[in-house]
């Protein structure tokens, strides 16, 4: 059986906006809600100024170290369990908290369904980490 795949990746250029961001604020850490409007964007805040809730479901870490985490909403988590969520960065300005909006930047999430394979990984490998 293969190694299971992460379920949470970043692009190149949201990692370079992310160490800018990181450089001015200190650690970061990413919330993806299930809201409307720009509550289903990732939301990226200092680490420690989101409070995680015990349903919130650990995603992975990205980064260029790779020690930025991202925690996603366990109804949110639900729908997508089965995609691999991508975060990248686009030029604009969200209507949210999140700390890009005055670089004129906003994170967006692009995603693709696992295959069979891994997704059987991911289900052998057990449950994500929760917020709990």
């Amino acid at each position: 059986m293969m190694n299971p795949p992460p379920r949470i990746l970043a692009t190149p250029a949201a990692d370079a906006l992310m160490a800018r961001l990181e450089a001015m604020h200190g650690p970061l850490m990413f919330h993806q809600s299930g809201g409307c409007c720009d509550g289903s964007a990732p939301m990226c805040y200092p680490a420690g100024e989101f409070r995680v809730g015990g349903q919130d479901v650990l995603l992975g870490h990205v980064g260029t170290r790779g020690d930025i985490p991202v925690w996603i909403g366990a109804a949110q988590f639900d729908y997508w369990r089965h995609t691999q969520v991508t975060i990248d960065v686009v030029p604009g300005r969200g209507a949210g908290f999140s700390l890009e909006g005055p670089e004129g930047m906003r994170f967006i999430v692009r995603s693709r369904v696992f295959t069979d394979e891994e997704a059987d990984a991911l289900e052998a490998a057990g449950p994500p980490q929760t917020g709990a």
